[in-house]
């Protein structure tokens, strides 16, 4: 099943959501909490790079101070080199570069009123 790049991007926001709510719990006591937050980062991350590789191309184009190529390049790596990925690395993308990811996004969300255009 296809879905439409608004979707798609409210997948990606919602994604960031989560991630940033999980972030805080990485400085919890608790070694079982801290690991369940970085595996739900992680999946997270996953999800916004694969959603992010099939967002159109104007949408693309109309931000291009987001790093499209770096975004899908994290996704591949937390999928196929799940190993090398430090915990440190993880949280700066959180805390760093989602949240102007999520800024972008949001002028193309339903309702967005951009030029007049909606996705």
């Amino acid at each position: 099943m296809s879905r439409d790049s608004g979707r798609r991007i409210d997948d990606i926001l919602n994604a960031i959501d989560r991630c940033q709510q999980y972030v805080r719990r990485l400085d919890d006591d608790a070694d079982d909490l801290v690991l369940m937050a970085e595996d739900a980062i992680e999946r997270n991350l996953q999800i916004i790079g694969e959603a992010a590789n099939h967002l159109p191309q104007h949408v693309r184009d109309a931000h291009p101070e987001i790093g499209w190529p770096q975004i899908r390049g994290f996704r591949n790596i937390l999928v196929h080199q799940y190993f090398g990925v430090e915990p440190e690395v993880v949280r700066d993308v959180v805390v760093t570069y989602l949240p102007p990811l999520a800024a972008a996004l949001k002028t193309h969300t339903r309702g967005s009123n951009q030029d007049g255009a909606q996705v």
